[in-house]
């Protein structure tokens, strides 16, 4: 059900490493948790993250949920397309909405985080 070729964090975003940069977006649990998202507000390229701080917002029908870093580090892109079409989060959230690329300090933060399987079991406990 989650692509087994990402990284998983407890706040429910994804994280692509591999070839190009680093990616990161929210899960399909997390876009369906949210509902319809109206509006993505995404930090300034060049911004430095810190793994666990806020560093955006999705804002639904529903409510509003920040976005966390997932890892420490520089923002190298965001999502553009987001400003005119929020909604692709919710209807490609691993692909066409993804939210930004993160220039990662160190990559074993990566490997720290979850993998496809244990992000799954954390769902299914709770």
């Amino acid at each position: 059900m989650y692509p087994e070729d990402l990284k998983y964090t407890a706040e429910h975003e994804w994280v692509k490493t591999g070839e190009g940069p680093t990616r990161v977006g929210i899960t399909d649990f997390a876009q369906d948790a949210l509902g319809d998202i109206v509006y993505v507000q995404l930090p300034e390229v060049g911004a430095k993250v810190r793994a666990g701080d806020s560093c955006g917002e999705l804002e639904s029908t529903k409510s509003v949920s920040d976005l966390y870093a997932p890892v420490n580090g520089t923002i190298i892109a965001v999502n553009e397309a987001l400003a005119d079409q929020p909604d692709l989060v919710n209807s490609d959230p691993y692909g066409e909405g993804w939210l930004l690329d993160i220039d990662v300090e160190d990559p074993e933060e990566v490997e720290a985080l979850m993998d496809a399987e244990t992000y799954q079991g954390q769902l299914e406990q709770n």
